[in-house]
């Protein structure tokens, strides 16, 4: 059986000296505001499998409120979904995802992004898309108040 799932995750930007994104640190004027490492790549893509499987979403499964969530690392999330699905005989087919920001720049990011993306889901990299693009300056995004992210993913039982 073929399941699809669809995440959707926005943070506000704020003064600061980097960005995570994808489990790269990434140096940048701005900070994403949040209560784990604000790596909306991967908020996006865990609420994208957990929507696949009917597990709920981000906050549900990891809720905000609960300490031990403060500032860990999003990458550990995902490890901890990935085990998750295969305990529940989920099989990841394939990802695809899409970064909406003026800043930063992902494109020299993108090969890494997959790759640490690759390894956490424990797939073939080329079972991974990770995409980026601007609102030409338009909406939250565009005026650099904030950043948002789409993921989509494909899972088998």
């Amino acid at each position: 059986m073929m399941r699809i799932g669809h995440g959707y995750d926005a943070h506000k930007l704020v003064k600061g000296s980097h960005v995570i994104l994808g489990g790269i640190k990434i140096d940048s004027e701005f900070s994403i505001e949040a209560h784990s490492d604000g790596d909306i790549i991967i908020h996006s893509l865990i609420d994208s499998l957990l929507g696949a499987a009917a597990y709920g979403d981000l906050g549900a499964f990891f809720p905000s409120e609960d300490d031990q969530y403060k500032d860990i690392s999003s990458r550990e999330l995902l490890k901890r979904v990935v085990h998750k699905l295969k305990e529940d005989q989920y099989q990841i087919s394939n990802v695809d995802i899409t970064y909406i920001g003026q800043l930063p720049k992902l494109n020299s990011y993108i090969p890494q992004i997959r790759k640490n993306l690759s390894e956490d889901l424990e797939i073939e990299i080329d079972c991974v898309s990770c995409k980026a693009t601007t609102t030409d300056f338009l909406g939250f995004e565009g005026s650099k108040e904030g950043v948002s992210c789409h993921a989509v993913s494909l899972i088998k039982k």
